[in-house]
């Protein structure tokens, strides 16, 4: 019998992509002509998937802060476009104003701050029934908006409330301050001119609602 010899070399198998030769291996090729070649495919990045984190949730850092200003300086003198504040509503910034005004008021009363939300959520629902059937145009998601913002006056006075908290009087006169300051601030975006004659029923329990908060923090 005569020697057999040789040698058995892996075809170069070369994929003509764009004008370039790329080089395939044996198993790349196996894999093709049996029809897996799907496996090897790799999905492009998608540039929505690399969105920052704050973009993703909606949250706009300088849209709050411009927020936070015009509620905290109501004065139409200042030159701050206020309604942005309704016709433009978002729900973090509100959330977290809330959120820092039940953490304030937690000493000795753990219980207050889902008081607090409760009261944000359903007293806005009320202040938006109470507008719709006056016949104002407005959305529950703006009125929950503009009162959450509005708690800022409030968490404003807090802190002077610990200095004078020793004189009643001075003390109820800050208090009485930052009320009317929330609920300005608060009324003078949700009560608008198609109110008309009907605007005191309006203020009203926009008033007793920030009242109400305000005892939540005081402990009454």
């Amino acid at each position: 019998s005569s020697d057999l010899s040789g040698s058995i070399t892996t075809p170069d198998v070369k994929l003509n992509l764009g004008g370039e030769f790329i080089k395939e291996s044996t198993a790349t090729t196996f894999l093709r002509q049996r029809g897996y070649g799907w496996l090897l495919e790799v999905e492009d990045d998608d540039p929505e998937d690399n969105k920052p984190l704050l973009e993703e949730l909606d949250i706009d850092l300088k849209d709050i802060y411009y927020k936070i200003r015009c509620v905290l300086m109501p004065m139409p003198s200042l030159g701050f476009n206020r309604q942005v504040v309704r016709d433009n509503p978002d729900f973090w910034g509100p959330l977290a104003v809330v959120l820092f005004f039940s953490m304030i008021s937690l000493y000795g009363q753990f219980k207050v701050v889902s008081w607090i939300i409760t009261i944000w959520i359903f007293g806005s629902l009320t202040i938006f029934l109470l507008a719709r059937v006056l016949g104002g145009e407005v959305a529950y998601g703006q009125v929950l908006g503009v009162i959450g913002y509005s708690l800022l006056p409030l968490i404003v006075i807090a802190p002077v409330l610990l200095v004078v908290g020793s004189f009643e009087v001075v003390s109820t006169l800050i208090k009485l301050f930052g009320v009317f300051w929330a609920a300005y601030s608060a009324a003078s975006l949700l009560v608008g001119e198609e109110f008309k004659t009907k605007k005191p029923l309006l203020i009203y329990p926009i008033f007793l609602l920030y009242i109400y908060f305000l005892s939540l923090y005081t402990g009454v």
